[in-house]
């Protein structure tokens, strides 16, 4: 009886030993990126970092641009997870040289990833070009790096910001922000700055943008059940509906008013004139 216990114990052993050994044997399947479904739009070296960017969109391009980014340190072959970071995106003319609208870097629910936004006006060219300048710093210490990046037209060519002069003699960037449109009523948004010089756009508050969107290739026909895009401080974003009763060509007509009413660019569209010189385009 004794002897049959202990060999029933000894194989007992044996299946629990082996089980484990199998156990550890699998292999540990780990996301060694967690941005590996983004477009990679550049990677940089300095400082004996890689400083990656990536986005949704395969290229830099005029308009908002949601970007994320990763530094990883080239000697231990790993990934920061406790850097704060600021971009300055800058434009190089012949005659001059500015920034752009763009916004603070936070962290992600990974905590390797860092994200933020640039609202680039223009694209680049063979002597006009934009470079892209991050501050880094972790460990206790702080490090630079200035590197140019090619900003592109939009592949479909249509036109998603506008640079004006209002009626106040200041300048403004306005920005539609990315969406799927649907033959719905769709939600729609914008970002509003007001350039302050060269460097600084901070977010216009509390205006009003209004919105026509018309079909110039059907009679410039408009739709129903639009609603004007008004200030949510919640996101620093302008919020609306925008009805597509079809799919085609959209120029979606603009007019900017200010806190107290005034209006500081756009006009109507009437028969005589059959778009506002401000406006942005979709179509699907």
């Amino acid at each position: 009886m004794k002897t049959i216990k202990f060999y029933t114990l000894t194989i007992l052993i044996a299946v629990l030993f082996t089980a484990c050994s199998e156990s550890n044997d699998d292999p540990i399947v780990i996301d060694e990126n967690p941005l590996a479904a983004f477009n990679l739009l550049s990677s940089f070296e300095a400082n004996n970092h890689t400083v990656e960017v990536y986005s949704k969109q395969n290229q830099y391009t005029i308009g908002y641009n949601e970007l994320f980014f990763r530094i990883k340190d080239n000697g231990t072959d790993s990934y920061i997870s406790d850097a704060s970071l600021t971009m300055t995106p800058m434009m190089h003319m012949e005659m001059m040289s500015h920034s752009c609208p763009k916004s603070t870097i936070s962290n992600t629910k990974e905590a390797s990833v860092y994200k933020g936004f640039s609202i680039f006006q223009m694209p680049g060219n063979a002597t006009e070009y934009w470079e892209l300048g991050l501050e880094y710093s972790f460990g206790g210490q702080t490090y630079n790096l200035a590197e140019r990046i090619e900003v592109k037209a939009p592949a479909d060519g249509k036109k998603r910001v506008n640079v004006f002069t209002g009626a106040d003699e200041n300048r403004y960037v306005l920005a539609m922000m990315p969406m799927k449109p649907e033959v719905a009523v769709n939600d729609f948004s914008a970002m509003l700055f007001k350039m302050e010089n060269m460097m600084t756009f901070p977010v216009a508050e509390g205006y009003t943008i209004e919105i026509d969107p018309r079909m110039p290739g059907m009679g410039n026909h408009s739709s129903p059940n639009n609603q004007n895009l008004t200030f949510d401080a919640s996101n620093n974003m302008y919020k609306g509906k925008l009805s597509l009763t079809m799919t085609g060509y959209w120029k979606i007509n603009l007019k900017v008013k200010d806190a107290s009413g005034a209006l500081l660019k756009g006009e109507d569209v009437t028969e005589e004139n059959e778009a506002s010189s401000l406006y942005f385009e979709m179509e699907f």
